[in-house]
């Protein structure tokens, strides 16, 4: 799906609102709706966090790459008496539009409440620590802290992440060797601990 009007942007990439009702009938926001709702890392570079640059054939000069065309705060090309250089900081440097850290490796994981038998699916990033995973798992058991999350037997730090915990990410080797990641996937038992803490 690919969003045509501004009001599907608003749906798909709803961090950008406000940018959008600022600058509501510019039409260099047509690049950024077209993409909304997709990931446009690519349009940064990594280093340096800023749009990636390229020496222009025609000026010789460092200007912005866009090949999708010239989009909100990228100057044009050349001094132009019709563009306002005064216009703060870029959207891409504005925390207020800013929704999150792009995971590393995001990965499936399986938590078995090993009381009541029930079992629940998560994806989990690479970079959570099992403390961030139980925030999340409580939805699902309100009483999460008060079980000692194991894996092989082993009891888990909860301030370290599951590469830290010795659980494997097979995934790669699972897809090299076509077998079904999901039967597969690593499983953390949780034992009932009986301390009667608050859920």
């Amino acid at each position: 799906f690919v969003p045509s009007t501004l009001a599907s942007c608003f749906r798909l990439y709803d961090q950008l609102v406000l940018l959008l009702f600022e600058s509501l009938c510019d039409v260099l926001l047509l690049p950024i709706m077209e993409f909304a709702g997709k990931d446009i890392s690519s349009w940064f570079d990594p280093k340096t966090e800023d749009i990636l640059k390229y020496v222009d054939p025609l000026t010789c000069c460092v200007a912005y790459y866009t090949p999708r065309g010239r989009f909100l705060h990228i100057p044009p090309n050349g001094p132009r008496s019709d563009w306002d250089s005064d216009i703060g900081q870029p959207w891409w440097r504005d925390s207020r539009y800013e929704v999150g850290l792009l995971s590393a490796k995001t990965r499936w994981m399986r938590i078995i409440n090993t009381l009541t038998s029930q079992e629940q699916w998560m994806e989990v990033c690479s970079e959570e620590t099992l403390n961030e995973i139980l925030q999340r798992y409580l939805r699902y058991n309100s009483h999460a802290r008060s079980y000692t999350w194991k894996y092989n037997g082993a009891v888990l730090d909860m301030n370290k992440t599951l590469s830290e915990n010795n659980v494997p990410d097979n995934d790669l080797e699972l897809e090299q060797l076509r077998l079904d990641r999901d039967a597969f996937t690593p499983a953390i038992l949780l034992h009932y601990n009986d301390d009667l803490t608050e859920g």
